[in-house]
């Protein structure tokens, strides 16, 4: 899998919020992005994954044009988590259920409560009702429905901040787990110095330019 970025550009009422990012990853790879708030980390997230449009410039996924995918497809590929995971329905069967209904699958009960019990989350969670889940809870259920069916690049926008130190602990551990068993790439945004960590490469966006560093775990 490669998956590339090249000279994308974003402008705002006339401002340039970044311009020339470029960069590539395969499987395996995580990429970190840092930079000062407004640098415009998540909307180069939010791009990538198709939610908002860039002023120029191009994504392929295994050279193929982002746009040149049918959406929905393209968003099982590229995966995006976000800090306040916004879960839908009723329950937390219902997040589960989503993945394999958008592919015309049958929920597999066995997967959910795999994932759960990896988030550190009883089994009996499965029909709990979401409203009564606590703001920790909700993103490990968030984290869990976007990792039922491992993408080929995951994209973490912020997703622990806020987060107890137990609970973050948790969420990448599995983040881990997951990457080192299907070896799909990461792409995330954070302010945590132990999460950058995680990373093999560090770009930073500032004064709307990116740098990418290369470093070693």
């Amino acid at each position: 899998m490669t998956f590339s970025v090249k000279d994308l550009k974003m402008q705002f009422d006339g401002t340039t919020i970044f311009d020339h990012v470029t960069f590539t990853v395969q499987n395996d790879d995580w990429l970190t992005i840092t930079g000062e708030s407004g640098s415009g980390k998540s909307t180069l997230l939010r791009i990538i994954a198709g939610l908002v449009d860039a002023t120029s410039g191009t994504i392929t996924l295994d050279s193929k044009n982002q746009w040149d995918y049918d959406i929905s497809t393209y968003r099982q590929d590229v995966s995006y988590a976000v800090q306040s995971a916004q879960l839908f329905g009723k329950t937390v069967r219902d997040n589960l259920d989503l993945p394999f209904q958008v592919r015309n699958q049958t929920p597999d009960v066995n997967r959910e409560l795999t994932l759960l019990r990896a988030m550190d989350l009883p089994e009996s969670f499965l029909d709990k009702d979401v409203h009564e889940l606590s703001g920790g809870q909700r993103q490990r259920v968030g984290v869990a429905r976007n990792l039922l069916f491992p993408p080929k690049v995951l994209l973490l926008d912020e997703i622990s901040t806020g987060l107890d130190a137990e609970t973050k602990k948790t969420i990448w551990a599995l983040i881990q787990q997951m990457q080192d068993r299907y070896h799909f790439a990461i792409l995330s945004v954070t302010h945590d110095g132990e999460e950058i960590k995680h990373a093999n490469a560090i770009m930073t966006l500032e004064d709307g330019e990116a740098t990418i560093n290369e470093r070693t775990n």
